[in-house]
């Protein structure tokens, strides 16, 4: 039998967000009066939350799906919701002077988009809830309710009366293993091997596609255990009464407390050896013949037949869990042994990422088990791999795991802390007209700077921990918080700057003699990358030297021999080999970086006849280009230069979304149409440019074509990392082994 990888907590997250900073409701009711007031009865006082913090955007609800289980009950639904996107369109200029008017407009508009919400609540509060719901539902547009579990039987007739919506049964073990299949294959980096006592507990991973077969745990109020082989094919093989619904029970007749999550909190707190007898309590340390340690439970709960003392309600908890989790961990383990299968996937609400849990779990499978490794796992256009990576199941975007590098993680997580005052303060100011921006840029601050400090706690707490995950989870609370693109007048202003030295740029190029030209071509697009506002190094600089251009940042720049330099190298393919059938050009920046560092490199290509595709962001990310403004820009750029001019009219350059709002990039998650354009292109080289998309991200990405990767290190800490200073260079050649 091969070297098992026990997989543990599939399902009890399929409900959870998937991408960090998204939300997830653990719902208990809020307090509210009686149905004269307005509310529906007497609910939960412990947790009071307004009503519009539970079942958000409610009125606009249009079809909801709800598991009943044995104690609790999960309600999901979509809605639209309206929120502030940025957009720009180009002015007419006919006829025009234009020297004084700026490139494009910008506009903040609203927008309708749909979401999913997930919420969970006790089956004691189910008419209450049902109440709820009806009294607030405006613009649904279904007269029926999928629903599943046992509760979609038992409360049917209940949920027909109160929602006025015909119930639709759906098989739950069907609906488990899909959406187990589902987030399985899809979902990257809801994988995580766990390793208790470890400096990085949780270890995430990216997806497979090979994910059969498979046991599946599931703890709910028991436990059912499932043989998983195909897509369709799976089998009940055997289940326990004694699951969540058991420690909830006996652990409310044991402490006289009455939550389930409290229950947990007295456990995190307990000790169980108190009233555990442990094999030392017998032998008086560890029984070598059979090898079993002094440490290990030899009772659960025996010291309360001899002890005459009081024990804690936190004691009993911890002991309780304990006793739950070892004989869940037991079972699963012999029937994976007993059907041969090397991936067991535990799931539930009972888990759900709860540490006192998971490491009983762990601890069980491993002794059971005899291996020392567990593994467990979270469970408008399509997204797709690159066609060009070389191995997409063994693609990793980020190039340093935070969550595994505990000094980065503190110099990172102490770096974004700094740089926030900065970015809520530009996101008010991105917004002079709206009375309430300075308000919801301090919710902004504040949300994120919560994120901040939950991570200083729990690195894993929202799945993998990168630079990545940091930028990206910032951009998602400036979008919830209505601050679509803060940087959109700054970058409106340097592409208008930015083009107005195009032509005196191309003409300095043409003068020179080819081989002086491509390093001057490199050293343009490496100066050009210089001007990232989300370096702070350089965001100060721009700030405090408004007169800071295109040639004081080549005066910059490392001198050669470069910190990674291949350049000779790129040179002599350019001299030797033939030119490449099509590029791909994944943008940075906005203004210098794209309209005097990319585009001139374009040019340069087009004219030795490599077709080029120019790959920029879907929507705004700090002041990185957008595939709107490229529009812009690139019509700007034609009008002036016949090279790129012609190159768009045969269709020889062009202009695609890569399906992100992030600036790393993701090989793995691009738009459908860009991979179709690259397969029909031909396309045998990859041109990646920038910190976050060629250093915080496929800095080792194998490819299976040529590649370029070109950045200037604008932080200090890392260039002394990598064995450098600021504005060290990056340029990395990379040649497909054959």
């Amino acid at each position: 039998m091969r070297r098992p990888r026990w997989y543990v907590d599939v399902c009890a997250y399929i409900c959870m967000p998937m991408r960090p900073g998204e939300e997830w409701v653990a719902f208990k009711m809020a307090e509210r009066g009686g149905r004269g007031s307005g509310g529906h009865g007497s609910l939960d006082k412990s947790i009071t939350l307004p009503p519009d913090e539970i079942f958000r955007n409610l009125e606009n609800a249009k079809r909801f799906a709800i598991d009943i289980g044995g104690s609790l009950t999960k309600l999901a639904y979509y809605s639209t919701v309206q929120h502030k996107v940025a957009r720009v369109r180009s002015f007419d200029h006919s006829g025009k002077d234009i020297e004084n008017e700026p490139l494009y407009e910008i506009s903040v508009q609203e927008e309708i988009t749909a979401r999913l919400h997930f919420i969970k609540f006790e089956n004691t509060y189910i008419e209450t809830c049902l109440d709820f719901i009806k009294d607030h539902l405006v613009n649904t547009e279904t007269k029926v309710i999928k629903a599943t579990g046992g509760g979609a039987y038992k409360f049917k007739d209940l949920i027909e009366k109160k929602l006025g919506l015909k119930v639709d049964k759906e098989d739950v073990m069907t609906c488990l293993i899909k959406g187990c299949n589902f987030v399985l294959r899809n979902i990257p980096h809801e994988v995580f091997a766990y390793q208790k006592d470890s400096d990085t507990e949780f270890r995430f991973q990216t997806n497979h596609p090979n994910i059969f077969p498979y046991l599946l745990v599931n703890i709910g109020s028991g436990v059912s255990i499932v043989k998983v082989e195909t897509e369709d094919k799976f089998e009940w093989i055997g289940g326990s009464s004694i699951g969540g619904g058991t420690f909830w029970g006996l652990g409310a007749l044991l402490t006289k407390t009455k939550k389930f999550d409290e229950l947990l909190q007295l456990a995190s707190k307990g000790q169980h050896t108190n009233v555990d007898m442990l094999v030392k309590d017998v032998y008086g340390g560890a029984y070598q013949t059979l090898g079993l340690s002094g440490n290990l439970i030899a009772s659960s709960f025996g010291k309360s037949t001899t002890a005459d003392k009081e024990f804690s309600k936190e004691d009993m908890a911890k002991s309780l869990l304990h006793m739950i989790s070892n004989d869940i961990g037991q079972l699963a383990c012999l029937y994976a042994k007993i059907h041969n299968l090397d991936k067991i996937y535990f799931g539930g609400f009972f888990i759900r990422g709860h540490p006192v849990t998971m490491r009983t779990i762990t601890y069980s499978i491993n002794f059971f088990s005899k291996f020392d490794m567990l593994e467990m796992d979270r469970l408008e256009r399509p997204l797709v791999n690159l066609p060009l990576l070389k191995d997409p199941s063994t693609y990793i975007p980020d190039t340093v795991d935070l969550t595994d590098d505990a000094m980065a993680r503190k110099y990172w997580l102490t770096c974004f802390e700094e740089a926030l005052d900065g970015v809520a303060k530009r996101a008010a100011a991105s917004q002079p007209d709206s009375i309430d921006a300075p308000e919801r840029a301090e919710k902004f601050r504040q949300k994120y700077w919560n994120k901040l400090q939950t991570l200083r706690q729990q690195p894993f707490a929202y799945g993998t921990l990168t630079v990545r995950s940091l930028l990206d989870t910032r951009e998602h609370c400036l979008n919830e918080f209505n601050f679509p693109d803060p940087y959109s007048k700054v970058k409106q202003k340097e592409n208008g700057i930015a083009l107005k030295c195009f032509q005196s740029v191309i003409e300095s190029l043409d003068s020179l003699g080819w081989e002086e030209r491509q390093f001057a071509l490199v050293k343009g697009l490496l100066a050009g990358n210089v001007f990232d506002w989300g370096a702070k190094a350089v965001s100060d600089v721009l700030e405090s030297e408004p007169q800071f251009g295109f040639e004081e940042a080549k005066s910059k720049l490392q001198e050669r021999p470069w910190l990674e330099d291949s350049y000779s190298q790129w040179l002599e393919r350019l001299k030797e080999g033939p030119p490449h059938k099509c590029a791909l050009i994944f943008a940075d920046n906005s203004g210098i970086d794209i309209i005097l560092g990319v585009f001139p490199f374009v040019r340069e290509l087009l004219s030795r006849g490599t077709e080029v595709i120019l790959a920029c962001n879907s929507g705004p990310a700090l002041n990185d280009v957008t595939y709107s403004e490229s529009l812009i820009v690139t019509e700007r750029i034609a009008a002036m230069d016949p090279v790129i001019q012609s190159a768009l009219r045969e269709e020889k350059l062009l202009l695609v979304q890569t399906g992100s709002s992030s600036p790393c990039l993701d090989l793995s998650r691009l738009d459908k149409g860009l991979a179709v354009l690259v397969r029909e292109r031909q396309t045998d080289l990859v041109i990646i440019e920038g910190m976050g998309r060629a250093i915080h991200t496929n800095y080792y990405a194998a490819l299976n074509c040529e590649s370029l990767k070109l950045a200037v290190i604008k932080n200090s800490w890392l260039a002394d990392r990598l064995g450098g200073k600021i504005f060290s260079v990056i340029f990395k050649y990379e040649v497909p082994c054959k």
